[in-house]
C-alpha cells in the first residue's frame, strides 16, 4: 500500500508506549484500525491510528478530538468503550475496547436477516444506547449495521461524527453514510435540522435491512448537483415493503421509524415498548445471548 497513507503495522511493531500491534483490522479514508496488545490493561484492545498523510490535516485531527471527547463523555452498556488516546503522538491515536462478535452487516450478509429471537433484543438495545445519547444531548448521526457489533448485548460503535445536539443541529453540510440517513440529515444546511429523530431514523433503516436483508430505499446516484433527491432516495420516496413473512407488530414500529417527518418517529423509549411484549412472549432460553450458526 502507499506508504504515505499507511503505517505498514506489523505484529509486533510498537504504536505507542506498551500498545503493540497485533494485526490490521481496516480503517477508513482518515485513519487505519489495528488490533494491538495493551500491556498496561493485559488485554488485546483496538487502536485507531490517525492514517501518515493525515496527521497534519486539522479536519482529521478535529475529528478524532472530538472521538475521543464522546468516548469519554459516554457510558453505556451498549455503546463502545474509549479507553485512553494521545492526540500528540507521532501516530496519532484512541485505545478503544475489542468487540467480541461479528458487524450486523456481515451477518446479514452471511447468514440473511435475523429471526424476531434476534431482533428483537437489538432493537431494544439500540434503543437503550439512543435514550442515553439522547438524555446526554449527543447524536450518533451514522447508525448502520456496519456500525453494530452484534454481542450480548449488541454495541454500536463508531462515535466519529457524532455531535452534540446543538451543533448538530448547525451542520452546514450532510454528514453520515447515505443510506441510512433522516431525510433531515441529508438537507443540513439547506433547510434540515438534523436531532434526536435522526438517530431514530438510523434505527429504523438499520433494523429494517436487518428484518428484510435489503436496505429500507436504494443508493441514490452520486451526481446530485442538480436534485438532491436522486442522491438521497429517501427524500421523495417511501420505504419498500418488508417481506410478507414479517407480522405487522414488528414491522409496524419499524415504519414509522422512517417517516419522513422527525415529529411523527416513535421515541426510543416507545419503540422499545412495542417490542417488549413480544420479547416476553418469545422462548425463554433463546434469549441468553445470541446464538450465530456457524455454516
Amino acid at each position: 500500500s502507499d506508504s504515505s497513507s499507511s503505517w505498514e503495522l506489523a505484529q509486533g511493531d510498537e504504536i505507542d508506549g506498551g500498545l503493540i500491534a497485533m494485526k490490521l483490522l481496516g480503517g477508513g479514508s482518515a485513519y487505519e484500525a489495528c488490533l494491538a496488545f495493551g500491556e498496561k490493561l493485559y488485554a488485546p484492545v483496538v487502536v485507531k491510528v490517525i492514517r501518515p498523510d493525515q496527521v497534519a490535516d486539522s479536519a482529521t485531527m478535529r475529528g478524532l478530538e472530538r472521538e475521543c471527547d464522546m468516548l469519554q463523555l459516554l457510558n453505556h452498556p451498549a455503546i463502545v468503550h474509549g479507553f485512553r488516546a494521545n492526540l500528540s503522538a507521532a501516530k496519532p491515536y484512541v485505545v478503544l475496547e475489542n468487540l467480541d462478535g461479528p458487524r450486523l452487516s456481515s451477518l446479514i450478509r452471511r447468514h440473511g436477516p435475523l429471526s424476531p429471537q434476534q431482533l428483537l433484543p437489538l432493537g431494544i438495545e439500540l434503543c437503550s444506547a439512543v435514550h442515553y445519547l439522547g438524555q446526554l444531548d449527543v447524536v450518533h448521526l451514522d447508525i448502520k449495521p456496519s456500525n453494530i457489533i452484534m454481542g450480548a448485548p449488541a454495541r454500536l460503535i463508531d462515535l466519529s461524527v457524532a455531535r452534540s445536539r446543538e451543533r448538530a443541529a448547525r451542520l452546514t453540510s450532510p454528514i453520515g453514510t447515505d443510506a441510512y440517513m433522516a431525510p433531515e440529515q441529508c438537507l443540513a444546511g439547506t433547510g434540515g435540522t438534523p436531532g434526536p429523530g435522526a438517530d431514530m431514523w438510523g434505527v429504523g433503516a438499520t433494523l429494517f435491512h436487518a428484518l428484510a436483508g435489503y436496505r429500507p430505499l436504494d443508493r441514490g446516484s452520486a451526481d446530485q448537483s442538480t436534485n438532491p433527491a436522486l442522491r438521497w432516495p429517501q427524500l421523495v420516496d417511501d420505504p419498500y415493503e418488508l417481506p410478507v413473512q414479517i407480522t405487522d407488530d414488528v414491522a409496524k414500529p419499524v415504519l414509522a421509524c422512517l417517516h419522513r417527518d422527525p415529529a411523527l418517529r416513535p421515541s426510543p423509549i416507545e419503540l422499545a415498548e412495542a417490542f417488549e411484549p413480544m420479547m416476553a412472549a418469545l422462548p425463554k432460553p433463546r434469549l441468553s445471548g445470541f446464538k450465530i450458526s456457524s455454516r
